[in-house]
């Protein structure tokens, strides 16, 4: 069993589109060729887009790094060649070709791209409550409080009450421009 201190994270070049499938494909072929000592996990860098069109608003998963795919290995020659010849990669990033080795992330890149999926996620998970009073952190309302009059927790949304100049102004949120209020 290799050391888990030579566990790096590489970058994948796949085809434009395909990254869930790489992923699955390459989490299916680490189990069935027994690699799972060698190859941990795959991931494909996500972040909540928020786009207003029509007067609609939509919230989806937009690829921050699209046609790449991120895998945690130990790098040998057997774990490159299964991640290599997985449907769907054409190659690793920082390659030079003719067999040669990849370079693997640096630490911190790799701990800024996680941590960023990480912080995304905890914002989408707040426990919130009607009536509440909530902290804006970004956007035109930034710094004020206001108290939640609606939640679209499907959507991550909240309408909030703010006091704008004497008077009570609602506006619609993300939850990713609140926190909970600390007093």
């Amino acid at each position: 069993m290799p050391e888990q201190s030579q566990k790096k994270w590489y970058v994948l070049h796949t085809y434009s589109g395909y990254e869930n499938r790489v992923k699955e494909n390459l989490q299916s072929r680490a189990q069935s060729m027994g690699m799972e000592d060698y190859i941990f996990q795959a991931v494909v860098p996500e972040e909540e887009e928020t786009e207003t069109k029509n007067g609609h608003t939509k919230t989806e998963m937009k690829k921050t790094f699209p046609g790449y795919v991120l895998v945690e290995m130990v790098m040998s020659d057997q774990s490159w060649f299964v991640v290599r010849n997985t449907p769907g990669v054409t190659g690793f990033v920082g390659s030079h070709g003719a067999g040669s080795k990849p370079a693997p992330l640096l630490p911190e890149e790799v701990e800024h791209i996680l941590h960023g999926m990480q912080e995304q996620a905890d914002q989408n998970d707040l426990d919130l409550e009607l009536g509440e009073v909530i902290k804006i952190t970004d956007g035109a309302f930034a710094g004020l409080e206001g108290k939640i009059t609606e939640i679209d927790s499907e959507h991550g949304k909240v309408k909030v009450e703010v006091d704008m100049f004497g008077r009570l102004t609602e506006t619609e949120l993300d939850y990713t421009n609140l926190e909970k209020a600390s007093y």
